[in-house]
């Protein structure tokens, strides 16, 4: 990587950082030490999503790092300047995958020991990499069903073994790693960009991104988006510190983060963002410096840093879109990002970065994957049905209610009550959205009894 240093085309603004130790220097010196360790990244314009939105759009392709996510910047950095007697005393880690990977190259490279603790839900193809990244001087221990259980049990191995802890976001360290980002995309864009859209997990590597920004071009408005089943940053910033979430959907695995990092939070607070409204929010004391809007009035004015959520659903749908248009493997959390741009009102002409943070997906995901995306966008649908147990009952259900471009993906009797009727429950798969309303006026008109499974309902959640 090439020194970062401020473009002649830009002026330096540099304004105090609200965290000591994360600064643009900081981020100057991380570029230094990475040096000719990670990839510097390609800034590749997007025909497909510049045309569906009017903007010009780009994709920073952190998938294609080494580790196939930005994390390694930030374990790096920080395991680079550790001393003597910390790297004597091995290293402790929690990731949900990616950060685990970074450090392990590093552990690798230093021969350095380490123990990292992954949740039980990290994919197999993630913990198969941080085996082989390690080089055996790492010891991966699977601990918990989220980040935050593993990174509690990493915790207590710190204070029980004296080893020295990585974090994977709450660090000015890591994040002066990961703000290289920052640095990079701008001195690839040859000039500012006006819009930078950016994932939200830990808040670490957004935190350093922004405050490179912020140093060097204080009119790019920053928009920070967060899985809908981890809103952790939205959480923290409406409260008006981290906040603990009480729940969280682990699919995003990379993001799906309880209590946002205080760094995190300190440096979003310091610059003013604003929330996008969320479910969850209502429940939480409101800090009143903060903005809660609604998604209809998100304002990418200059300066404007908007943190917003996006359907899990959305988010499978823009890994398949990329994969099959661009030829993007995108994890998860690393579409997080451009899922954003779909439901964002772009500047016509703006010049948009988008971060594509990891493309670390198990093949074996897939399936949910395609399950999640069609459930989104309205093409599959669940029903209790209640048949009656005599001859023909199935050929009537597929004659009289389901229409010519509907198909059975699903049929398994739940329960049989008596020897007169047998619950079923059937998944349908609609040829276009708007066939379910007649879909369910099919099914109200034959004498079935029938109930929708609403997707997020103890029901749905139970039965598929």
């Amino acid at each position: 990587m090439d020194r970062v240093s401020t473009p002649p085309h830009i002026a330096d603004k540099s304004t105090d950082t609200p965290v000591p130790g994360l600064s643009r220097d900081s981020i100057a010196a991380a570029a230094q030490r990475l040096d000719g360790v990670v990839v510097r990244t390609p800034l590749e314009a997007c025909p497909r999503l510049s045309v569906d939105t009017g903007a010009q759009v780009y994709i920073k392709r952190e998938d294609l790092q080494g580790v196939r996510s930005y994390k390694i910047r930030g374990a790096y950095n920080v395991m680079a300047q550790l001393s003597d007697a910390e790297r004597a005393a091995g290293v402790v880690a929690a990731s949900a995958g990616n950060h685990a990977q970074g450090v392990a190259f590093a552990c690798a490279t230093m021969g350095i020991e380490g123990r990292i603790y992954v949740p039980t839900t990290t994919p197999k193809q993630k913990r198969d990499r941080i085996d082989w990244h390690g080089k055996g001087f790492v010891e991966l221990i699977a601990v918990g069903d989220t980040y935050d259980a593993a990174a509690s049990a990493a915790q207590a191995d710190v204070l029980r073994t004296g080893a020295t802890w990585i974090h994977a976001f709450d660090d000015p360290r890591t994040a002066s790693g990961q703000g290289t980002i920052g640095a990079e995309l701008v001195d690839q864009l040859d000039g500012l960009p006006d819009v930078v859209v950016l994932p939200v997990g830990g808040a670490g590597c957004m935190a350093g991104i922004v405050t490179y920004l912020r140093a060097v071009a204080p009119d790019v408005a920053i928009v920070g988006v967060e899985p809908s089943g981890a809103a952790s940053l939205a959480a923290a910033l409406v409260s008006g510190s981290p906040y603990t979430l009480e729940t969280v959907d682990p699919f995003v695995d990379g993001a799906s983060v309880k209590r946002i990092g205080g760094l995190g939070h300190a440096v979003m607070a310091a610059a003013g963002a604003c929330v996008v409204a969320h479910p969850d929010l209502p429940a939480i004391a409101h800090h009143p410096a903060v903005p809660v809007i609604d998604r209809s009035d998100v304002d990418l004015a200059p300066g404007s840093v908007t943190i917003m959520h996006v359907d899990e659903g959305a988010i499978c749908s823009t890994m398949l879109e990329l994969y099959q248009n661009e030829g993007i493997i995108a994890e998860p959390a690393g579409a997080l990002a451009t899922t954003a741009l779909a439901e964002l009102s772009l500047p016509a002409n703006a010049r948009v970065v988008t971060l594509l943070s990891g493309g670390n997906n198990d093949v074996s995901r897939y399936g949910e994957v395609i399950e999640r995306s069609l459930v989104h966008r309205g093409l599959k649908h669940y029903f209790l049905v209640n048949f009656p147990q005599e001859p023909g009952a199935l050929r009537r259900f597929l004659d009289e209610v389901l229409g010519p471009d509907d198909d059975i993906t699903l049929f398994e009797y739940v329960k049989r009550n008596n020897r007169d009727t047998g619950e079923a429950l059937v998944g349908v798969e609609l040829g276009d959205p708007s066939g379910l309303a007649g879909l369910q006026d099919r099914m109200s008109r034959s004498r079935l009894n029938v109930e929708r499974l609403e997707p997020g309902s103890p029901a749905y959640r139970y039965l598929t």
